[in-house]
Order: C-alpha cells, then structure tokens, then sequence
C-alpha cells in the first residue's frame, strides 16, 4: 500500500527551510495578516508555484505524483484535483464532450452547475426525470427504460449527465446497466458523484460509479472525506474521452493562482481513502447502527436510513424539515440540510479508533425534539409522488441564445401555468434547480414551490418570490 502523501511533504520540506518570501501572497507566511494565530499558522503553507512545489497547471514533479496515486486509488486512467469544487469539474466535463447546439441527456435533478455548463456551451438538453420514493420522499434516480427511451429518441446525443448518488444519499442499482447501453450507441457517461468520494473506500458502501464504468467522474473530496471546502476530484476512465481537452478546459476554468492548502486537502484525503480498510467500514457501521438504535428510542423521532450509510434522515411527525432543523440549531446540532419533510445528516467517515459524541449528539437532539414538540404543529403538507408527476421525457421550449434575446416579464408565480420560465429558481440546499430557463412551468412544479415557500425554504436565483412573481417569456 502507497502511503506517501507528495504534496503535503512537499510543502513540510519547504515551511522547515525558513524561507524569506518576495514572492506572492502578500501575507508573507502569514507574517502581516491579522487574523487570529490559528489561521496565521496555516498561511505558513500558503504558497505559490515556486521552485520544487511544481505546477497544477503543468504538472511535473509532487503534483504529478499525487495525482497519478489519485488515479491508482479510484482505478481511474487519470485523475486531477481540483480547487473550484466539483463545480469545475462539472463544467469541464461538458465543455469537453459538447459544443453549441449539441444534444444532451441530463437527469432532471441534477446540480445547479450541470445546467450552468449547458447555458455557458449552448448545449441543447432533453432531460429525464427521476423517480420518486415515497420512503425518503425525494426525487431519487432516472429508470433504465426512461434512460434507455431517452438514447433511443435522440442518438445524435453527444453525452449523458447522470447524478449518483443523490443529495439524500440514494444510489440507483441500475447504473452500469445504463452505463452499458450507452456504450452500445457509442454515448460516454459523465456522472456527478459529488457526494459519493467515500464510496471507494471499502465493499461495504456502495460502489463507485467508476467501477460500472463510467467515463468521467467528479466527486467532492470535501462532502465525505476530510478534506477542505472547494476540494474535488476528476477522474477520466475511458477512450471515448479526450483527456487533452479534459486538461484545456481545467487550466481555463481553474485559477491561476491554485490554493496549495486546497492541494494538500487532497493529497491528504487521498491517503486517507487509500489507507481506509474494510474494518474501518465495518467500525463506522457498527457505531451508526448503535446510534440509530439509541436515536430510535427518541418518542416522536423518525430516522430513514438510505442506501449511503453515512446519511440519515430525521423527521418529526406534523413538523417541518425547517422546524426540525431550527430546534437541532438551538442545541447546536446542524444538520446537512432540512427540506419539507426531514433533515438530512452526514455522519463523519471514522477509521476504528476514532471516537465521535454520539452519545452526547443524542442528548442534544432528545432535547430539541423535547423543544419541538411543546410548539404548536405545523401544516404540513407532505411530498407525494402525485406532487412530482412529470413527463419522462422532455426538452426546453427555447434554447439559451432564443431566451437571452426574448421580451420578459414579471407575473404572480400562479398566473404562471403553461408560461415558459425565464430564469432558473433554486432551493438551496441541495441546489437542484425547480425550473430552469426555457422550461414549461406546470401544476406540478408550482405545487413543489408553493410547498416549500410554505415551509420557510431558501431559494437562490433570479427571483421576486418574496412578491409571489417570477420572471418568464412575454
């Protein structure tokens, strides 16, 4: 087993040479900030591209090396960090598979940076929609006959964007079938897995889409694994990629100035995922399954295990996701997201010997619930899959350049029915977009936002919603 660490010994061999800095940053090793002396220490590894620290734009030396153990780990052909988040690997994966007026498969409930790739190339989508379950009352994966129908109905189609696992930590067990048959019609497969770094840590999670055979695959490092905020991976496993524009796209998109603490994030989460062993697993399931038991004991507390084993859903009976979520924050307990319905937790990756408070954690949340449920209930109109009908199939009434350059106008969302959206409106979290530019707004649609307006939901976009109007094709 490989258990160097490049970057992160790089950059340790460097800090130890007491170097003189008239170079940039201009924090000089921290010597001139003034934020507190923790930060101040870890500006000492702040650098830039100096000589022995190599390049990640032209990777040749420490980089290069970590990021050929990256590929290793995964299984990948070639595997790149990225220190823009899985938003840049997104965007890089379209560029490089598509071009203006290309068609494109995209699972409806994709990341907000899927369709900000589509409008920034001009790709023309047709996007499937995910199934629903009714036991975690969450838009879940694409159905292989839906996917199947949707390569069928459009063979010029220059890729497909699927989500795996979901924001909820559901997996689809159809994946390589799909997979599969996209080949067959020559097709590659870019798949976000943003929230499933972990999963090739050992054979008791899920597996990786990499493993189906994917073609690209971007996963947030950050989201599961203990690397920093922005940190991800990209991994290319296929010759119907071009890893050069792979590369092209990344140095445009990048900054030129890379964070190298983002870099030994990486580097260190991935040592971390390649030491992880199948007993490590086997520990952070046992300590999971006794705090569930624990939390199950909680009179009102629901939990909802999903197919990823280091999320959890909690809800309370005639109380909203939000509520739930407001009442944990009041004992300090913040939860991933809240929605409707539930909270969502992400529970920490743990190698045996790594203790959490779970017990403690528990004593908070029996608390909050204790709070909680001495307010009145709310009215709570619960997820049903009647709620998200949607056609399978379906592509947006206009493309990008035809919405850019047509007449607009604001309208109370529920004057809206049958109209075409001219912007996109985001609950965040997760940062799945419910309508999209160029989209036909429907009952349905309208029922999910005036469910959520009604539970206190965040919306991102261009929006007036707190006026009840939208903004949408004259």
């Amino acid at each position: 087993m490989q258990k160097k660490r490049p970057i992160v010994e790089g950059l340790e061999r460097f800090r130890q040479q007491q170097n003189i800095s008239f170079h940039v940053p201009g924090h000089k090793h921290g010597e001139l900030s003034h934020l507190p002396q923790p930060f101040k220490d870890v500006m000492r590894y702040d650098v830039t591209e100096l000589s022995g620290l190599d390049d990640l734009h032209q990777p040749e030396e420490m980089i290069l090396e970590a990021e050929n153990l990256l590929a290793d780990t995964y299984g990948a052909m070639k595997s790149f960090f990225l220190v823009g988040g899985s938003t840049i690997g997104n965007l890089a994966m379209i560029y490089a598979t598509c071009k203006k007026g290309d068609k494109i498969i995209v699972q409806r409930n994709a990341h907000k940076s899927i369709f900000h790739a589509l409008e920034l190339v001009g790709a023309k989508p047709v996007f499937v929609s995910p199934l629903w379950d009714e036991r975690t009352l969450t838009a879940t994966h694409v159905s292989y006959k839906d996917l199947k129908d949707a390569v069928d109905s459009y063979p010029e189609a220059r890729a497909v964007v699927l989500t795996y696992p979901t924001y909820y930590g559901m997996a689809s067990k159809e994946m390589q079938q799909q997979i599969a048959y996209c080949h067959e019609k020559g097709i590659p497969v870019l798949v976000d897995e943003a929230h499933g770094a972990h999963f090739s840590a050992c054979t008791l999670f899920q597996p990786s889409a990499l493993t189906f055979g994917a073609d690209i695959v971007v996963q947030s490092a950050h989201k599961t694994l203990p690397a920093m905020t922005m940190a991800s991976f990209m991994h290319v496993n296929s010759d119907l990629i071009d890893v050069d524009k792979i590369n092209h796209y990344l140095r445009m998109l990048q900054s030129s100035s890379p964070s190298y603490l983002l870099l030994a994030s990486l580097d260190d989460a991935r040592y971390y995922i390649q030491t992880y062993m199948e007993s490590d697993g086997a520990y952070i399931i046992e300590k999971r399954d006794q705090w569930i038991e624990a939390l199950q004991a909680i009179g009102s507390l629901e939990v909802i295990e999903v197919d990823d084993p280091i999320k959890l859903l909690l809800r309370v009976n005639g109380y909203s996701g939000f509520q739930l979520q407001e009442a944990l924050e009041a004992k300090h307990v913040y939860a991933e997201l809240a929605d409707a319905n539930q909270v969502l937790l992400v529970l920490p990756l743990l190698k045996q010997g790594h203790n959490y408070p779970f017990a403690e954690i528990r004593v908070r949340i029996k608390d909050a619930i204790t709070l909680l449920v001495s307010t009145p209930k709310a009215e709570i109109i619960t997820a049903s899959q009647t709620a998200y009908n949607f056609v399978a199939i379906t592509e947006p009434a206009y493309t990008f350049d035809e919405i850019e350059k047509a007449e607009k106008e604001w309208l109370p969302y529920m004057r809206t029915i049958g109209r075409i959206s001219a912007n996109m409106i985001i609950p965040y979290p997760p940062g799945i977009p419910l309508l999209v530019p160029g989209e036909k707004i429907t009952v349905a649609k309208l029922s999910q936002l005036e469910e959520l307006l009604a539970c206190g939901a965040t919306f991102q976009g261009n929006h007036r919603l707190e006026e009840k109007m939208i903004e949408i094709i004259k």
